[in-house]
């Protein structure tokens, strides 16, 4: 599926970026030269940037334009549709330990549809509040050969450009549907540790399935939320 003018321009800078030409804290071109480099409008020109900015790769700077993000940012956990959780955007994320290969849980093989025994790169992170308290825990797991096609994955360094366009440009693989099952239990111990919980604590766990254009699982992410930080809301028509 060809890309909007927009979205190539932003996918380009994205590459940069990645790429180590404008390093966290520089300044990317502005909307007035990106119009000029790609012959496009301002407006787009801005949309694209629009892009980076939600996806939390640049920030804007008062008096500078926009700069690369000193912190990787990630969505909250479980809140890919509008609306669903009490936080939306992207927020600030802490890495913990380094990419592994492990057994998933029982729910996640059966959503990847692995047999029991079979290992798959696992990442983890911890998704921030602004005052830097841990939000929620993540765990995402990548099917062996999404995995195997994106090396960049198995690093511990962030991707740019984010994973989805990153395992789009190795795989040709993207999202075209989404699943969250969301259900309520207390918290491991684990689970207490990583998020500073004061003893058993209920916790929202949202399990999001991104799925392709075929209907093969990309990856299965497990997200742990407390309870005070979770609130889940549906609109629909009447």
């Amino acid at each position: 599926m060809a890309l909007l003018k927009y979205e190539e321009i932003a996918e380009s800078l994205r590459a940069r970026i990645a790429a180590g030409e404008f390093a966290p804290g520089e300044t990317v071109p502005s909307g007035r030269d990106l119009a000029e480099q790609w012959s496009v409008s301002r407006a787009t020109a801005i949309k694209a940037m629009d892009v980076l900015r939600n996806d939390g790769v640049v920030v804007a700077k008062q008096g500078t334009g926009f700069v690369v993000t000193e912190t990787p940012v990630a969505r909250p956990a479980g809140a890919r549709r509008a609306g669903s959780a009490r936080v939306t955007g992207g927020m600030p994320f802490l890495r913990v330990g380094e990419p592994d290969w492990a057994e998933p849980p029982a729910r996640v093989a059966a959503v990847l549809g692995m047999d029991s025994g079979v290992t798959t790169l696992r990442r983890i992170r911890i998704l921030q509040l602004p005052d830097g308290s841990p939000h929620s825990y993540a765990e995402a797991w990548f099917p062996p050969e999404i995995a195997e096609a994106s090396p960049r994955l198995a690093q511990t360094a962030p991707i740019p450009e984010g994973t989805t366009r990153y395992v789009r440009r190795q795989t040709g693989r993207f999202p075209a549907e989404g699943v969250d099952v969301t259900t309520v239990r207390l918290a491991t111990e684990s689970e207490v540790l990583h998020l500073g919980l004061s003893g058993a604590t209920a916790v929202a766990v949202v399990l999001h399935t991104a799925y392709d254009q075929e209907g093969r699982p990309l990856v299965c992410e497990e997200g742990v939320t407390p309870s005070p930080h979770f609130e889940q809301v549906e609109t629909y028509a009447m």
